[in-house]
């Protein structure tokens, strides 16, 4: 699980600043002040998010367990909802969209509840 974690991480962070720079750049232009400010709240929750991967892969690496894996699972599972549902939302517009985004947000606070357990497991 390490490796997927790690790696995981490491492509959302990249995905993260580069939808950061596209919404600051070429989105700007073209989308209302409200739209933009939704789709930089989601490059900014998947850059954090993407910090916790990374922890889950070192975590896991010190002593794999079942509540890593839980958090790590949540966090992707939370970019996905909140991140991915904030960027459609900003792009096309429709405001429907925003009845996902709090999925995302309840995996990741499940998310970091897990890293929490896994915290207090360690050795």
């Amino acid at each position: 699980m390490e490796r997927l974690f790690l790696a995981a991480g490491a492509i959302s962070g990249g995905v993260a600043v580069a939808a950061g720079a596209f919404g600051a750049h070429a989105l700007r232009a073209r989308l209302p002040p409200d739209l933009l400010a939704v789709f930089q709240t989601g490059a900014q929750y998947q850059l954090a998010h993407a910090l916790a991967l990374l922890t889950c892969g070192w975590m896991a690496a010190r002593g794999p367990g079942v509540p890593v894996c839980i958090a790590g699972w949540l966090f992707l599972i939370g970019t996905v909802l909140f991140s991915g549902s904030l960027y459609a939302l900003a792009i096309s517009g429709v405001r429907v969209l925003g009845a996902i985004t709090p999925f995302g947000g309840i995996a990741f606070l499940g998310g970091w509840a897990a890293l929490a357990w896994a915290a207090i497991r360690m050795r």
